[in-house]
């Protein structure tokens, strides 16, 4: 299995160093990441929009490791929302934050993420828009679902992640779906223990579709965090069962990956959203996209061994 031997060089400095400096590294890192800035960036989402796509938008950071790093990771993302204003693009281009960009493992992490996200999440329904929550490793989950709860209580439209890998997934995706929350299903792409998380992906495939069966039949919106074909048309047919109208779901998937098919989604009516990242900081977020799907892995190497 690749997918544990790629996270574990996500976490290597040497590796970190070594894929930074290959000719080659910059023009696939493009494929996921369309720019360092929010001038970059800006462009990126006019194109998607004017396709008739829509957007989340992650500012990629790793390593958090003070309050002052912790507070620019929310300025960057303030900045966004301000040149998102003029756009007037409303809930078709929303925000995904790791809280741990927000501080969230320092010490008296949950307050400080706590206190960093409100304000990107106030911006952001200023705008008439709203911000969704990554799901990280599971030692970060009680934390964050804690700050999703808290966050609801001003602003309900704020979404969450859960990761059909992990164990706990289905018990949190029963009180998701009661409580009405906008959930975003994936597969999940962090090392996890075989004591809190499927290794086997058949089992990972089979936990996902029950999950999405929770989510279709509740009182909440999902949103289909997927690439593969096979759960895609599952998803599309737990969701005609369950009586839902096309604006009462959403797919989403990777800038830069399967974009064909974004736009097939989008053409056939339904909501197609397109986890769109940028920055600076680009290896971690770099790295979970290579783990997460061997075509990518190939992709990268092939372009290594040609371009090198």
């Amino acid at each position: 299995m690749l997918g544990p031997v790629i996270l574990a060089a996500s976490r290597s400095d040497r590796m970190r160093r070594l894929i930074s400096a290959a000719p080659v590294t910059k023009q696939v890192v493009d494929r996921f990441i369309p720019g360092e800035g929010v001038d970059d960036i800006v462009p990126v989402v006019r194109e998607l929009a004017g396709h008739g796509l829509e957007l989340t938008m992650d500012v990629v950071g790793e390593d958090i490791t003070s309050p002052t790093q912790a507070a620019a990771a929310r300025d960057a993302y303030l900045e966004l929302i301000d040149r998102l204003k003029p756009l007037e693009l409303g809930t078709r281009a929303e925000m995904s934050v790791k809280l741990s960009m927000f501080g969230q493992a320092l010490e008296g992490g949950h307050e400080l993420a706590l206190s960093n996200v409100r304000p990107v999440v106030e911006a952001a329904a200023e705008i008439g828009t709203t911000v969704t929550l990554d799901a990280e490793d599971h030692t970060t989950l009680d934390s964050m679902f804690a700050i999703h709860e808290e966050l609801r209580k001003d602003f309900p439209q704020t979404g969450c992640v859960i990761q059909a890998y992990l164990f706990r997934t289905e018990a949190d995706a029963r009180r998701l779906a009661e409580s009405g929350s906008r959930v975003r299903l994936v597969k999940g792409a962090y090392k996890e223990p075989a004591s809190v998380a499927y290794q086997d992906k058949h089992e990972i495939d089979r936990a996902y579709v029950r999950i999405l069966r929770t989510l279709m039949q509740g009182e909440g919106y999902p949103m289909i965090g997927s690439h593969d074909p096979r759960l895609i048309a599952i998803g599309q047919e737990l969701a005609h069962q369950a009586g839902r109208k096309l604006d009462e779901y959403e797919f989403q998937m990777l800038y830069g990956i399967r974009t064909d098919e974004h736009l097939r989604l989008a053409a056939e009516g339904h909501r197609m959203r397109v986890y769109t990242a940028y920055g600076t900081d680009w290896y971690g977020y770099f790295m979970r996209r290579l783990a997460e799907k061997p075509a990518n892995l190939r992709f990268f190497a092939r372009s290594m061994l040609t371009k090198g």
